[in-house]
């Protein structure tokens, strides 16, 4: 059972990019919260179609809400959210109702996998006399999923009734919404206005929302369960199926109950929904509820979600989509949709996929059944096209020094996961050589010396150079940025923990043992919090404690101090390591860095990491409830790491 509330969320993809998520409360608190959110050119072009319902049951003895809304300014009416008594995740949401001492109902929700649709099944639990009929009435919008709907004259109510099915086309260009029920449909259009969304408030955007409610759905619960099903017409076959609506609700239900048994746990279970369709191929959505799939965040979570979880088909698939893309030596940091100028600004996305490479070829070693000459030639062939780019030189002054480290960046670009720009303004510019793109740099250019001996010398040079330039003799602690704005002898002494890459997070250690633990030691004392490692130490200039207000004050907090889950990864790792990667060192870490972190699962998005935190107690969770990489590097950990 998890707690019911208004801050913690669930969430059920579909596999295509779409989805449904919500509060275990069943109070819509974000623009994201739907039933059927539909990803038009899979997994992009997403639209909001059903954003909700409003249900209540009726008897002999009164009439009780299962619903609860909140409308502006602050009201929060009916009372639905009083009779909660039960709210279970797995294997998909589910509530229990009480209305009275002998009379309860019980409801369910899931998503197809594969399919735009939700399917939702109402169950009464005890006597309720002679008479119990359940009334619902749908929300609906047609909307882009990042924007609000207000109430127009355009919206187009008028439905299509065909047998068990409804049909409405609220605009032109939108997906239909079909739902197709048990029970009886009543046209009664009418418009609901002032949802208010409190996140989108807390956020500083637009957060009053006016939705369209066609009509009511009715059943009569003595007569059995109440099942309705909404789709997005075209993007779902169940129109198609044979067998009335309780027979195709029976056989999906089935199906996913099937598919979802061979997850061994609630991380596992959780790691599949951001494991995507991209045309023929998968991809990876960074986060829900408004991300897509980017590439760097691609790279670093595939090595939980699919290698750590035994997909490796999954992971070459991914791999191999991403190798067509490959550009003077870059892998863009948003992935190309059809049409649309990739975005090339990153270094260090393309150093994460040589990583990624490596370690997919390592795990398909004890896979002959998976081993394939011509994938990893094909890998192989990316690689050297990766790194001939970056030592040749090429867009935003990527280019190896005469040190052999890696240069990047000019005015005005972002080029370093540090990437928030407010205003056209750059918080973290990094220009010159950050200390976590040496480590990568020097990490693919070992991983490119084991098939081609022409990265040997860039390897060696490389990695003598960094044990030596980046040690800050007086903080006992690597230099952030060196060559400052390509500045010889310029530093950025910042506390940050990009350090820790040069000891955990990627294959090599890249100091010497004594200086690995100081490095461990610095970040623990100055960054490491129970939800992972701070951007920025508490005592350095610019530090801000709490990531919260509008657009501008958000982003200028992103990377100056905010909390970042998935650096857990490679700080546990480092901590390891530094203490022989013994067995006593991994059930200590287990212990003392992973359960705290384990037990978040159940605070905001449930069952899944967020994006990031507040940097000071308690550390609230913030940005997105639902990451790829945080929970991809606690699988990593857990499966792999500190096994």
């Amino acid at each position: 059972m998890s707690s019911v509330s208004d801050s913690t969320e669930w969430l059920e993809a579909d596999g295509l990019g779409g989805f449904a998520s919500g509060t275990s409360s069943g109070i819509r608190t974000r623009r994201y919260h739907a039933l059927l959110l539909t990803a038009t050119t899979p997994p992009s072009e997403r639209k909001t179609l059903v954003n909700g319902l409003e249900a209540w049951v009726e008897t002999a003895r009164g009439t009780w809400f299962l619903t609860s809304q909140r409308y502006a300014p602050e009201v929060v009416y009916p009372d639905g959210v009083t009779r909660i008594k039960n709210f279970e995740l797995r294997p998909w949401p589910a509530w229990r109702f009480e209305l009275d001492e002998t009379l309860g109902i019980e409801q369910e929700l899931f998503v197809p996998y594969g399919r735009s649709a939700v399917v939702l099944i109402w169950r009464l639990a005890g006597d309720p006399g002679n008479r119990a009929k359940l009334i619902v009435r749908p929300f609906l919008s047609g909307r882009d999923f990042h924007g609000t709907h207000h109430e127009n004259d355009s919206f187009i109510f008028e439905p299509k009734l065909s047998g068990d099915q409804v049909r409405w086309k609220p605009y032109n260009g939108i997906p239909a919404v079909v739902a197709q029920s048990t029970g009886s449909y009543r046209h009664s259009p009418t418009w609901y206005r002032n949802f208010c969304y409190v996140e989108e408030r807390a956020r500083g955007l637009d957060y009053v929302e006016d939705l369209a409610s066609p009509g009511l759905f009715d059943w009569d619960l003595l007569a059995g369960a109440a099942t309705l099903i909404f789709f997005a017409e075209g993007f779902s076959d169940i129109g198609n199926e044979d067998g009335g609506t309780v027979g195709i609700a029976n056989k999906i239900r089935a199906q996913e109950l099937e598919r979802r048994k061979v997850f061994s746990n609630r991380l596992s279970a959780a790691s599949d929904s951001y494991l995507v369709q991209r045309g023929s191929g998968k991809t990876i959505i960074a986060g829900y509820p408004w991300f897509g799939d980017w590439g760097r965040d691609t790279f670093i979570s595939l090595r939980g979600l699919c290698l750590a979880t035994d997909r490796l088909a999954a992971a070459r698939d991914i791999l191999l989509e991403w190798a067509s893309t490959v550009s003077m030596g870059m892998l863009p940091n948003r992935f190309p949709d059809r049409g649309v100028q990739p975005e090339f600004n990153s270094v260090d996305a393309s150093l994460w996929y040589i990583i990624a490479v490596s370690e997919y070829l390592n795990a398909t070693r004890a896979r002959p059944d998976l081993e394939d000459r011509a994938v990893t030639e094909k890998l192989h062939t990316a690689i050297d096209a990766i790194l001939s780019g970056y030592s040749g030189g090429t867009r935003f002054r990527i280019k190896v020094d005469e040190d052999g480290l890696l240069a990047a960046g000019e005015p005005g670009v972002q080029l370093t996961w540090m990437d928030a720009k407010v205003d056209g303004q750059v918080i973290t510019p990094r220009i010159g050589k950050p200390v976590e793109v040496q480590a990568l740099w020097i990490n693919a250019l070992w991983v490119g010396q084991s098939f081609s001996s022409q990265w040997k010398p860039f390897f060696t040079k490389a990695a003598e150079t960094f044990a030596i330039r980046f040690w800050n003799q007086m903080r006992n602690q690597l230099f952030d940025v060196l060559d400052v704005d390509h500045q010889p002898g310029a530093v950025d002494a910042s506390c940050r923990p990009n350090q820790i890459l040069s000891v955990g997070g990627l294959p090599l250690v890249l100091l010497s043992m004594g200086r690995a633990r100081q490095v461990v030691k610095t970040v623990e004392a100055a960054l490491y919090t129970p939800m992972g490692l701070r951007s920025l130490a508490p005592e350095e200039p610019g530090y801000v404690p709490r990531y919260e207000g509008d657009a501008w004050h958000r982003d200028s907090a992103y990377h100056q101090g905010t909390v970042w889950p998935w650096l857990i990864g490679p700080f546990i790792e480092a901590w390891v390591r530094v203490r022989g990667n013994t067995r006593e060192a991994k059930e200590l870490a287990r212990k003392q860095f992973l359960e705290p972190l384990l037990y978040h699962l159940d605070q905001a998005g449930l069952g899944h990491v967020s994006e990031i935190a507040d940097a000071a107690p308690p550390h609230t969770p913030r940005g997105c409830p639902f990451q790829a990489w945080s929970l991809g590097e606690l699988l990593r950990l857990d499966q792999v790491v500190l096994r």
